[in-house]
């Protein structure tokens, strides 16, 4: 006897222009579309894809058969972030705090993403990534940097920062920036950072630094799998 897939949490960020489905229980699983049926759509069609992350990860997860399965539970206004391509408003269950063990399988999914991101830069080791709608005019160590740029700012968007020596090593940049994640981490469930920065803005919370994140990092690196020619 066969059971039917849980039904799968999304909230919607709506934009202009653009909108977001995310999947609330699973960082990084995030897609977007020109409405709410195309973005559900694509998360949907992503699933295999973040399927193969978590395996990576040891987390039992179960892609869902169809569209139906995605049960939305949150609409969110969107703002120029969402229309510019990227998911920029916390879910309200982000609020919630975290505990132990959710802390650990959020490091882990993470390191999963990482190694996504690693995994798809060792293929285009030596390849030409194509230009077009999922190209730009970035090469692939424009893309890695990028994302190392991107986890400093959102390391200071939670209330922690990470120095990036431009003229460093590539690879020991990725090693120390994750590191500081994962200090940043068990940091901010310990209570030690900061809410609020030195000019009263708000920092993100642990579930929503990790769902910005993983999000971004497996963002780049299924861009570069569908680069690669």
């Amino acid at each position: 006897m066969t059971h039917a897939p849980k039904e799968i949490d999304v909230y919607l960020e709506i934009g202009k222009k653009k909108t977001f489905a995310g999947a609330l229980d699973w960082p990084g699983w995030c897609r977007s579309g020109r409405d709410e049926a195309s973005a559900l759509q694509a998360l949907f069609e992503y699933g295999h894809r973040y399927e193969n992350v978590v395996r990576i990860a040891q987390l039992e997860f179960q892609k869902p058969v169809d569209v139906s399965a995605f049960s939305v539970i949150e609409r969110l206004d969107g703002d120029a972030t969402t229309d510019f391509g990227a998911p920029g408003i916390a879910p309200s269950s982000d609020q919630r705090p975290v505990d132990g063990p959710e802390l650990k399988r959020f490091k882990v999914l993470l390191q999963a993403c990482w190694l996504a991101l690693d995994a798809a830069a060792k293929a285009a080791l030596g390849k030409e990534l194509r230009k077009g709608l999922r190209g730009g005019g970035r090469d692939l160590e424009g893309i890695i940097r990028h994302v190392l740029g991107a986890d400093a700012a959102y390391l200071a968007s939670f209330g922690w920062k990470v120095k990036i020596d431009e003229g460093e090593d590539l690879r020991k940049s990725l090693d120390q920036t994750r590191q500081a994640i994962l200090v940043a981490l068990d940091k901010a469930i310990q209570g030690e950072l900061p809410a609020r920065g030195p000019r009263g803005g708000i920092h993100w919370t642990p579930r929503y630094f990790v769902r910005r994140s993983a999000w971004h990092v497996l963002d780049h690196a299924w861009e570069i799998e569908d680069r690669i020619t």
